[in-house]
């Protein structure tokens, strides 16, 4: 079979073989970290035993292939670090993505124990003007978890009044609200140290926060940090397979580029002899 006349169904057939395979079973290519995932693992790492974070499930369904992989290995690595994790939604479905990722913590880190290291606040409307309110007092502004439980009913509070208690802040953002009304107020406003995860495409408008203002503790842009942030922590999960993916399928496709224009050279000069 004549490269040339090859039917189009076989590139198709090895773009599946390839993509399909390590997102079955990753494979882990070796990726080069960059400073601004390299700055969350560390603030991370830095932070002592026992300490309350604060993440925000700003984001819904459309943008959980990008920001699901980030939230998980955050919480993993915040807990296996030993600190204590809150979570909260500033959207109306970004509950339901807490309680996603917690059920698959839940598989690979049996010992977690809701309400001792982990709580789901639950959705609260208002945007800035909830985080504001934190600002103020915490337990009046979720006086329940998610399902609807007083959270002076567990211990992973005793030491959070406000916004000011937690240790650091990291929003997972898809838009408005978002990770930018987490800067204004618990950064700008009372200092606290925040981080983030963004989708790809809105990663650039955050990048002044970044190397300009320094009002960020690194980011994570895109699936491919998500990817680095695994690798960092050790971990194959579904940023790493998805980088996988697409990296297997931009060799095929350069592969059959070069082929073919091996093939259509090599024809032309037969037909010329």
């Amino acid at each position: 079979m004549k490269i040339t006349t090859i039917d189009r169904r076989w590139i198709f057939l090895f773009i599946l073989i390839g993509v399909g395979l390590p997102l079955m079973l990753p494979l882990g290519f070796k990726l080069e970290v960059t400073p601004n995932v390299q700055t969350v693992y560390n603030l991370i790492e830095s932070t002592p035993e026992n300490k309350v974070v604060l993440l925000s499930f700003d984001y819904d369904p459309a943008s959980k292939p990008e920001l699901h992989p980030m939230a998980f290995g955050i919480i993993k690595h915040a807990i296996d670090r030993k600190q204590k994790v809150a979570c909260l939604a500033l959207w109306p479905m970004g509950s339901q993505m807490v309680d996603d990722v917690y059920q698959n913590l839940k598989k690979e880190m049996p010992d977690i124990e809701y309400g001792r290291n982990f709580i789901n606040l639950g959705y609260k409307a208002g945007g800035i003007v909830t985080i504001q309110a934190m600002g103020k007092n915490l337990k009046n502004v979720f006086p329940s978890d998610a399902n609807g439980t007083p959270i002076t009913n567990y211990s992973i509070l005793n030491s959070i009044h406000t916004l000011k208690d937690f240790a650091w802040i990291c929003s997972f953002s898809a838009g408005t609200p978002g990770l930018k009304e987490w800067i204004m107020v618990a950064k700008d406003k009372y200092n606290i140290p925040v981080t983030g995860g963004t989708t790809a495409v809105s990663t650039p408008g955050f990048l002044p926060y970044l190397n300009d203002q320094n009002q960020l503790t690194g980011l994570l842009g895109g699936l491919k940090n998500a990817a680095e942030y695994e690798f960092l922590i050790q971990r194959k999960g579904t940023a790493t397979a998805g980088m996988d993916a697409q990296s297997v399928a931009h060799i095929i496709i350069i592969a059959f580029i070069v082929l073919g224009n091996v093939a259509f050279f090599v024809s032309k000069k037969r037909k010329k002899d």
